[in-house]
Order: C-alpha cells, then sequence, then structure tokens
C-alpha cells in the first residue's frame, strides 16, 4: 500500500498505517498518532479513566474534522 497524500504530490512513498476513519494509507510524515483515554464503568455511571491508553492513528484529514489540532 502507498501513501494517498503523497501520491496525490506526485511522490511514491510507501504506507506504514491506515487511518482508523477513512482507511487512507499513510507514510511517517503524513499519519498523525494519538493516544486515546480509556474509560471503565457500566450504566448506570460513573465510569473511571483507565491507566492505560489506546493508540489511534489518522490521516490529517479526519484528525482535523474530529476536532483536533
Amino acid at each position: 500500500m502507498k501513501c494517498y497524500i503523497c501520491a496525490k504530490e506526485g511522490k511514491d512513498t510507501d504506507a506504514v498505517a491506515m487511518c482508523i476513519v477513512c482507511g487512507m494509507g499513510l507514510c511517517m510524515d503524513h499519519l498523525v498518532r494519538e493516544d486515546v483515554d480509556v474509560w471503565e464503568g457500566g450504566y448506570p455511571f460513573p465510569a473511571q479513566r483507565m491507566k492505560k491508553v489506546l493508540p489511534r492513528i489518522l490521516c490529517p484529514e479526519c484528525y482535523n474534522a474530529m476536532g483536533g489540532g
């Protein structure tokens, strides 16, 4: 798989990850990695934040659409 953003710019770069929202292939220069808090708790609340986090990889467009940066 190739990086979609690089391909649009006329470059041929291998993808190292996929955006979890749109599925776009991304190289190291175009991926956005964030750690997401994990919450535990059922219904009804209260929920409790866990000590561990989950990694999340997004393309810049989805990252911006989800309120990032």
